[in-house]
């Protein structure tokens, strides 16, 4: 009897919990709905504007409900290529550094967490300390440094500094996770006669796949949408990214914001493909070994 009415009270008092627990789930998703249609508004109010023609832009202001819907500023967007062209040095740039950066610092966080190298902690602090430098000193330094040696005005040279940029980063967030491997599992392999590259390729890998997808959408949102980089190491048009094609769209004294507006969405649409993609990854990639 004494039995029966301790657990009796032991699931009352434990479902009290969960009751509040589930009371409290419905007032968060009422406070969530300003804050979403907040979040939302900005990209309402563009496309708006984009499905504006400039008449009504210029007559009526840009605050002013569009008296009528036209896809004029999407064609004028596409108009003559340029906006093509852009977005196509954009995904270039932005899956050639993705990849060399992941790769790069993966090989470096693997050598950093898994050997005794002299320094190994100094060496990742000052990759780090990098990351930390407001990137405004370095915009002359890194001109002339791709002057000097011959790589200027390409994308191979905007590459090379997203690559240059990022690698810190990427390294300290992969270090932190492959440190907390168990050490059991590398000596296993080992003892079955895997090599440091096998081990890399066919352990470490597999298990930095949540990580890996974190850190690809984050590189690809910071590399797609990098403005400031592009316009310091490309002088021709015709090799601008999309963002610094969108710098060109408005005008000295005139600006066709109906265009600029559907230039604008045009290029959201990738990076907001890749978070979708990786949504799920993202979110247990950014909780992996948060609690080692």
């Amino acid at each position: 009897m004494t039995a029966t009415t301790l657990g009796t009270t032991e699931t009352s008092g434990a479902g009290v919990p969960r009751r509040r627990r589930r009371g409290r789930s419905p007032w968060l998703h009422v406070a969530m709905v300003p804050l979403t249609l907040l979040w939302i508004s900005p990209i309402v109010f563009v496309l708006l504007i984009a499905l504006r023609s400039f008449d009504d832009i210029a007559g009526r202001g840009l605050g002013a409900f569009p008296a009528s819907l036209t896809l004029d500023g999407f064609a004028g967007a596409f108009a003559g290529g340029n906006l093509l062209r852009a977005l196509g040095n954009s995904l270039l740039v932005t899956a050639a550094g993705v990849i060399a950066s992941l790769a790069l610092s993966s090989w470096a966080a693997y050598a950093l967490s898994r050997y005794r190298i002299p320094g190994r902690k100094a060496i990742l602090l000052v990759m780090l300390a990098g990351n930390l430098l407001p990137p405004q000193i370095l915009l002359v330094p890194v001109a002339q440094i791709t002057q000097s040696i011959g790589i200027y005005d390409t994308l191979f040279a905007l590459t090379l500094v997203q690559v240059g940029f990022g690698i810190g980063f990427y390294t300290f967030v992969l270090h932190g996770f492959m440190r907390g491997l168990p050490e059991e599992m590398f000596e296993a392999a080992r003892l079955d006669g895997a090599g440091a590259a096998r081990i890399y390729a066919q352990l470490v890998l597999p298990l930095s796949r949540p990580s890996l997808a974190a850190l690809a959408a984050l590189a690809t949102t910071w590399i797609f949408n990098d403005l400031i980089w592009a316009l310091t190491v490309l002088r021709s048009e015709t090799k601008f990214p999309i963002t610094a094609a969108l710098l060109n769209l408005q005008g000295g004294y005139s600006s066709q914001w109906n265009v600029i507006a559907a230039a604008s969405l045009v290029a959201a649409v990738p990076t907001a493909i890749v978070f979708f993609m990786f949504q799920k990854q993202f979110v247990s990639g950014l909780l992996v070994g948060s609690n080692k």
